[in-house]
């Protein structure tokens, strides 16, 4: 079958749920004349109300009925569509057969997720296949983990242009944020700590730095890569001022990041190493500050094992479907600024930066913009299939993308 014999370009799974309004919109009000787009989910009635919500530019668009437990109605659901975008997690509740379904019909798909074990069990159960039939599985198109990918592939860039070498030790640090994360992140977050739980050996699986990697063999033995680790600034980069706490999603980007490289043929480097950590100041008792917000990621994980602690996260923490307020979202932005140092010594730097909630309004728009990337990218795509990474399906096409939606994606030598 081919793309145009489809009757859909796109198909929003979820559209109903919080992030998958604020998806739907972006692409009533962004994606360009032409595009034919469709919303998905279990209710017909509900999804109708969203469309009315959307302005006329929706006004036609088809709604799809298809439920996360019947695998009939996913399987029509991906033969439907060129590309498909779910905002339906937890993934690792709600989200295999979707994946598995792209995977048999040829069908480009986008998620949200930042759950290393359904990426592993993705990359295990549908890399194959979807290489086979053509597809791009590409897991973690939001703020897990478009910010650290595609920085890290724009540094790279830099770096091959000069001709200065390959990457070698590279941090991310979150210069500046504002913005929460969102009840469905916090959800994921749930399912793993239980999963982890439950299952000693997924534990371990998930705590590899290198669980997402291709094939673990391959990979160099570069020493121990934490992401728990505190971080003097002057050990990353001159610069760079004051301690650094750990990024409280350094556990799941930065197995992405290493993924992207194997996926590369490791292409930033056999010696690359990545870490991603956040500011906390640069006062006198930052050390102190960044111990606390360390103890503090690693108390809620434990608090979340534990039966009594958990009771009371579960009230105060957000859940699925909650978002904070439209004025809210226009006042968050994020800043990440990556550092390296390459193999002839040459240092550079680049910077990710976006107006938004990082993890509704400006997830949004990433999500939004990896799916058209892949509706209208074509041959400028990179000619991979399986199960992939942002950077390794989408690069310089979703890079140009964002920029044209004011994100400021950029690289310099130091």
């Amino acid at each position: 079958m081919t793309d145009r014999e489809r009757e859909l370009d796109l198909v929003v799974y979820g559209a109903t749920g919080f992030v998958g309004k604020l998806l739907a919109d972006y692409l009533a009000r962004h994606a360009p004349d032409g595009v034919r787009i469709g919303l998905a989910g279990r209710s017909a009635a509900k999804l109708e109300s969203v469309r009315s919500s959307l302005g006329p530019r929706a006004a036609e668009w088809p709604v799809v009925v298809a439920n996360s437990d019947d695998a009939e109605s996913l399987s029509a659901l991906a033969g439907l569509t060129r590309v498909v975008a779910t905002t339906v997690g937890p993934y690792a509740k709600y989200g295999h057969g979707l994946a598995a379904a792209c995977a048999e019909k040829g069908t480009d798909y986008v998620d949200l997720t930042g759950e290393v074990l359904f990426v592993r069990d993705s990359i295990d159960a549908n890399h194959e296949r979807a290489r086979e039939t053509g597809a791009r599985i590409v897991h973690s198109c939001g703020f897990d983990s478009i910010p650290s990918d595609l920085g890290v592939h724009v540094l790279h860039e830099a770096v091959q242009a000069d001709g200065a070498g390959e990457l070698t030790d590279t941090t991310l640090v979150v210069t500046s944020m504002r913005g929460g994360l969102s009840g469905g992140t916090i959800d994921s977050m749930r399912t793993q700590v239980d999963v982890s739980k439950k299952y000693p050996a997924l534990r371990r699986l998930a705590a590899s730095p290198y669980s997402l990697s291709p094939d673990r063999s391959q990979e160099p033995d570069l020493g121990k890569q934490s992401d728990m680790s505190l971080v003097n600034g002057k050990d990353i980069a001159p610069e760079v001022k004051g301690w650094k706490a750990p990024f409280v999603m350094a556990s799941y980007n930065t197995r992405i990041v290493r993924r992207s490289n194997a996926l590369r043929d490791w292409a930033y480097g056999r010696k690359f190493k990545y870490r991603e950590v956040m500011s906390v100041g640069t006062s006198p008792v930052t050390p102190v500050v960044a111990g606390a917000v360390a103890a503090g990621l690693g108390g809620m994980l434990l608090g979340m094992a534990i039966a009594p602690t958990r009771y009371v996260l579960d009230r105060v923490l957000p859940s699925p479907g909650e978002g904070p307020s439209e004025e809210s979202q226009r006042k968050g932005h994020f800043t990440m600024d990556l550092y390296t140092t390459t193999t002839t010594g040459a240092r550079y730097t680049s910077r990710v930066k976006a107006k938004g909630d990082p993890g509704y309004s400006a997830t949004a728009v990433m999500l939004g913009e990896s799916a058209l990337s892949l509706v209208l990218g074509g041959d400028s795509l990179p000619d991979a299939a399986g199960v992939l990474t942002p950077a390794s399906a989408l690069g310089d096409v979703l890079v140009n993308r964002l920029r044209d939606s004011d994100f400021e994606i950029s690289a310099r030598k130091l």
